[in-house]
């Protein structure tokens, strides 16, 4: 499995670079029970969307999920954000993230740290909430 997000990180990373928004276009990593990696971009300052991959899955069971976020509160230090999204494959759901971005170093404005709450509505079980942390760096 570390073979393959070191592949999402790789072509994360080239997309990037071959982009005419090259500022606008993010990575994270969530920590849980239930890790992600995401690949985010920016559609202004208050608008954004994340594909994130579920990271400690099976390479059949990988599941990938896509938010559209909106920051509902847009400080120069921090950001507090809420969204929709869809989760297929190991969960089939829906999925309602809502959490706090900050910047706490002047010198390293494109790194930032992130505490997330998501609530998941599984279609065809229980609900699940989950909560992680992690680290986020824009280009």
């Amino acid at each position: 499995m570390k073979k393959t997000i070191k592949i999402l990180i790789l072509i994360g990373l080239i997309t990037c670079t071959s982009t005419k928004t090259f500022s606008q276009i993010s990575v994270s990593y969530y920590s849980s029970s239930l890790s992600k990696i995401g690949f985010g971009y920016n559609f202004s300052n208050k608008l954004w969307t994340e594909l994130r991959i579920y990271s400690n899955t099976p390479f059949y069971d990988v599941s990938p999920e896509l938010v559209l976020c909106y920051n509902i509160l847009n400080k120069e230090k921090f950001n507090v954000y809420a969204g929709i999204g869809g989760v297929v494959n190991y969960f089939n759901g829906v999925s309602v993230p809502v959490g706090v971005q900050f910047t706490p170093f002047d010198k390293l404005d494109k790194f930032s740290l992130h505490i997330e709450l998501q609530p998941t509505i599984i279609f065809n079980t229980s609900s699940i909430l989950q909560t992680s942390w992690g680290v986020r760096y824009k280009f």
